[in-house]
């Protein structure tokens, strides 16, 4: 038996919905309360989250940004060369805490 999912770029995409595939389904339907996942009885249809959506959507628009600022690199590089970069302890102890805080956040610490 196989099932249809819509949400993702309006795509549909066919599964194998195997007894294995049936279970783990019934399973996390138990525990999906509060999402905008749904499966009907029968389980042939599949509606991609929300958050699904907007994360597929900024893996995309990510994908398609230049891993690296080449015109901040060259203004830094010129800065240096010049001997006119200073570094603000400041700012960069700053920044240091303010991103151990996002990770503690985000590891539950």
């Amino acid at each position: 038996m196989s099932s249809k999912i819509n949400g993702l770029n309006g795509a549909p995409a066919v599964v194998d919905t195997g007894a294995g595939a049936r279970r783990a389904a019934e399973a996390a339907s138990g525990q999906a309360s509060g999402s905008t996942a749904a499966a009907h009885s029968g389980g042939s249809d599949v509606h991609i989250t929300d958050s699904a959506s907007f994360l597929s959507g900024l893996a995309q628009h990510l994908s398609s940004l230049p891993a690296v600022n080449s015109g901040r690199v060259a203004q830094l590089q010129s800065a240096i060369d010049s001997g006119t970069y200073t570094v603000q302890p400041h700012v960069v102890a700053s920044q240091l805490m303010q991103s151990e805080q996002t990770l503690a956040q985000i590891h539950g610490g």
